[in-house]
């Protein structure tokens, strides 16, 4: 497989809108000024239009920017996607197979 990039996971929102999972591993506290790690498993993407830039219009979705993001691909027995790393948390974007 080629090297991911967040062209690679626009494209891969694009084509999958409809059927995209999100599963949300970690997320930044500003309470605790950290990221948590959260245990919510997969559901299914909300689509919004706020924040497109840093979300891609996806709610729970959070990209750094400037090469600071981290993505891998993810497989299980049931969904393949992309995994997304980066300061603010670190997130799961899949399909079902």
């Amino acid at each position: 497989m080629s090297k991911i990039t967040l062209t690679t996971v626009k494209k891969f929102i694009r084509e999958n809108k409809d059927k995209l999972y999100i599963n949300v591993k970690s997320d930044f506290d500003g309470m605790t000024d950290c990221v948590q790690p959260l245990n919510g498993g997969f559901t299914k993407v909300i689509i919004n239009d706020k924040d497109t830039e840093q979300t891609l219009g996806i709610h729970g979705a959070w990209f750094v920017g400037s090469s600071r993001d981290y993505f891998t691909p993810f497989e299980s027995d049931t969904m393949t996607g992309i995994s997304v790393s980066n300061c603010c948390g670190h997130f799961i974007l899949s399909i079902l197979k």
